[in-house]
C-alpha cells in the first residue's frame, strides 16, 4: 500500500519552508565526541540476574517465537529502589519443554537482586509478551499488566511483597483474545485521576491457523505479519472500582487492520491532552489525536508518520517519544525491519512529523539492522535525550538469504550532540555492550540511585543483560510524581526544568519501547550546571506546581499540591 503523494514532503521542499534539515553524511561539520570515560559494564552475573527467555521453540516455527520477551523496572516494594520484572514465553502445549514462569527480582540496594518471583505469586506459566506497570488502583502500590497468548493477565499489587492475577475480577479476561498483544501502557485517556489501559494487539494467529512459509523453498521458516489478519488496539476505561470497560470502538479507536507492536503516549499539538502513536508492522503506523471529549481522530497520514518517505509501510516494532531537541514538542523514534532504517519523526510544531534519519548517521548506520525496543534517555546527563535501540533478526537462516544482514546484532546508542546531530557510540561503551545479541525488549532505569540511567535488555530464547551506567560526571536532578487528584503515579504530567545550561520538558508514560516499560521517574541532566533554576510541573488535573532554584544530585519526591515531601541526595557514582 502507498501513501497519497500528497504525504510525501522532499527535504528541499522543506528547506523552502524554512523547516530544518540533517545535513547528509559529510557534508555537516564533524560533531565533538562523547565524553570518553562513560561506558556501561555488564553487571549481570554479579547483580544475581539468571533469568534465561523460554520462546517454546520446537521446530514448527510459530511466529510468536520470534517476538520476544519485554522487560520492566517498577519498585514494587516502594522502598525507593528500582526492582526488575521479566515477562517470560513457556512452553507450547502438549510439546516438550519447561514450564517456566515471569521473573521478579527485588533490588538488594547493594548492586544485587534477588529472585522473589514466587513468594510473590508471580511464578505462573504464561506465554508472554508485553508488559506495562501502573497504579490502576490509586493506592500507592504499582501493578502489572502482562501481555500473553490465549488472554492477557493482570496482577494488582497487594502492597505486601505479593500479587494476585485479577483479569477475571477486572473484566479483563476478553483482553487480548482478538490476536497477539503486544506492547500495553496505561495512560489517563480522559483526566479524570484514574488510569485507563492500551493494549496493542498484533495479528490473529492460533497453532490451528500456522501457515507454511519458506525463505529458500526447502525449509520452513516464520511467516511476516502480512500472512495473517490484523487486529484492533483495545482501549479499557477505568471504571474507578477495580473493573474496566472495553471503549474502543466508541473512542475512535477500533481499526481491524492495524498489526500493531509499540505504543507511545505524547502530547503531539501540545493541548493538555495525551495522545496515541502506534507502530504498525507492514502496515501504516497510527496517530491518534485525543479530541478532549473522550474520542480520537487518527491522523497518522496527513501528519507525517505512517508511511516512509516514499511512501511505503514499514514493518515498525519499537516506539518512544521525547523532545530531543528541546523545541518544546515531542518527536518519534520507531524501530524498523533490516534494509528499511530506524525512523526519526520530528515534530515540526505545525501538525507535521519529517522523517530525520534518511539524511542522519541514524539513518545510515541502522539500515541493515532489524531493531526492536527503543527508548529516549539522557545517558551521559547533558541535558540532551540520547536514543537506545535493541537489535536483533528473526530468523537464525537469514544469514544465508542475505549476507549482509546478521542474526544476532550489536545495539545501537545515538548520542545526542546538539538536537541536531546524533553519532552511534555503541562501540565506545564497552565489548560486551557492544557484542552482537538477538535482543528485543529493552527499558531504563537507576538500579542505584546515583543519577545516571542503566540499562535492562532481553533477548529472544536467551539470557538478559543488565548494564551498569559508568562515569557520567554531568549534574542531574531525579522526580518521582505523587499525584492527589491526578492519578497516583503523575503519569500524564508534564515537567519542565530550566537551568543555566538546558530547558527540557519531559512526560511521564508508561509503556514505549518494545513490549517494555521504563522506571516511572523523570531524570532531568543538568550538565554544568548544579541546580535547576525553575521546575515546572503541569498535572494532568489541570494543577501547576512550580519551584525555584533547586539543587541538583537529589531524588525529588513531589506531591500534587504539596510541592517537595522527600528529597535524598545521590549515592556516589561508580
Amino acid at each position: 500500500m502507498k501513501a497519497p503523494r500528497a504525504a510525501l514532503v522532499p527535504a528541499a521542499v522543506l528547506a523552502l519552508a524554512g523547516l530544518t534539515v540533517l545535513a547528509a553524511a559529510g557534508s555537516a561539520p564533524k560533531p565533538s565526541a562523547p565524553p570518553e570515560q562513560i561506558h556501561f559494564a555488564d553487571i549481570t552475573r554479579s547483580a544475581g540476574i539468571h533469568f534465561v527467555h523460554n520462546n517454546g521453540a520446537f521446530g514448527k516455527k510459530y511466529l510468536p517465537e520470534t517476538l520476544g520477551p519485554g522487560v520492566a523496572f517498577i519498585d514494587y516494594n516502594n522502598d525507593g529502589w528500582q526492582d526488575i520484572f521479566f515477562v517470560n514465553g513457556t512452553r507450547w502445549p502438549g510439546h516438550p519443554g519447561s514450564a517456566t514462569t515471569p521473573s521478579l527480582y527485588r533490588n538488594n540496594h547493594d548492586g544485587t537482586f534477588t529472585d522473589v518471583t514466587k513468594q510473590a505469586g508471580l511464578a505462573i506459566p504464561v506465554y508472554g509478551f508485553g508488559v506495562a506497570v501502573g497504579d490502576y488502583l490509586n493506592n500507592g502500590y504499582d501493578d502489572l499488566f502482562v501481555t500473553a497468548y490465549g488472554g492477557n493477565h493482570l496482577f494488582r499489587n497487594n502492597g505486601n511483597g505479593t500479587f494476585t492475577d485479577v483479569t477475571k475480577q477486572a473484566g479483563l479476561e476478553k483482553s487480548g483474545t482478538s490476536g497477539l498483544s503486544t506492547s500495553a501502557a496505561w495512560v489517563d485517556i480522559d483526566r479524570d485521576g484514574r488510569l485507563d489501559l492500551l493494549v496493542a494487539n498484533y495479528v490473529q494467529w492460533s497453532p490451528q491457523n500456522d501457515l507454511y512459509c519458506t525463505m529458500d523453498g526447502v525449509h520452513k521458516s516464520y511467516c511476516t505479519p502480512e500472512s495473517y489478519k490484523g487486529a484492533s488496539l483495545e482501549l479499557w476505561h477505568n471504571n474507578g472500582n477495580g473493573t474496566f470497560t472495553d471503549e474502543t470502538k466508541q473512542t475512535g479507536l477500533y481499526d481491524p487492520t492495524s498489526k500493531s507492536l509499540g505504543i507511545a503516549i505524547l502530547d503531539a499539538n501540545q493541548d493538555g491532552w495525551p495522545d496515541i502513536a502506534v507502530s504498525n508492522d507492514t502496515e501504516p503506523n497510527k496517530l491518534y489525536i485525543n479530541n478532549r471529549n473522550g474520542t480520537f481522530t487518527e491522523k497518522g497520514i496527513p501528519e507525517g508518520i505512517a508511511y516512509s518517505e516514499d511512501g511505503v509501510a514499514r514493518a515498525g516494532m519499537g516506539i518512544a517519544a521525547a523532545d530531543y531537541n528541546q523545541s518544546g514538542y515531542p518527536s518519534l523514534v520507531i524501530t524498523n525491519f533490516s534494509n528499511q532504517m530506524i525512523a526519526l519523526y520530528q515534530n515540526q510544531e505545525n501538525g507535521l512529523f519529517v522523517d530525520m534519519a534518511p539524511t542522519s548517521a541514524i539513518g545510515r548506520t541502522s539500515l541493515l539492522t532489524l531493531g526492536f525496543g527503543c527508548f529516549f534517555f539522557d545517558y551521559d546527563l547533558d541535558g540532551w535525550p540520547d536514543i537506545f535501540v535493541a537489535d536483533g533478526h528473526l530468523d537464525p537462516s537469514i544469514e544465508m538469504i542475505q549476507r549482509r544482514v546478521k542474526y544476532a546484532e550489536p545495539p545501537h546508542l545515538y548520542h545526542n550532540l546538539d538536537g541536531r546531530n546524533f553519532v552511534d557510540v555503541a562501540p565506545q561503551m564497552g565489548s560486551a555492550f557492544d557484542a552482537p545479541r538477538v535482543e528485543r525488549g529493552a527499558a531504563y532505569g537507576d538500579i542505584n540511585n546515583d543519577g545516571a540511567p542503566d540499562i535492562v535488555i532481553t533477548t529472544n530464547g536467551g539470557p538478559a543483560q543488565l548494564f551498569e551506567n559508568e562515569g557520567a560526571t554531568n549534574h542531574a536532578l531525579r522526580i518521582k510524581l505523587v499525584g492527589a487528584k491526578s492519578n497516583r503515579d503523575g503519569i500524564g504530567s508534564v515537567v519542565w526544568v530550566r537551568s543555566n545550561t538546558t530547558s527540557q520538558k519531559q512526560m511521564l508514560t508508561s509503556g514505549s519501547s518494545y513490549l517494555s516499560s521504563s522506571e516511572l521517574l523523570l531524570t532531568f541532566g543538568l550538565g554544568s550546571s548544579t541546580k535547576a533554576n525553575v521546575i515546572e510541573i503541569h498535572w494532568p488535573s489541570g494543577a501547576v506546581t512550580r519551584l525555584t532554584n533547586v539543587p541538583a544530585d537529589q531524588i525529588l519526591t513531589i506531591r500534587e499540591g504539596a510541592g517537595i515531601v522527600h528529597a535524598e541526595p545521590f549515592r556516589k557514582r561508580a
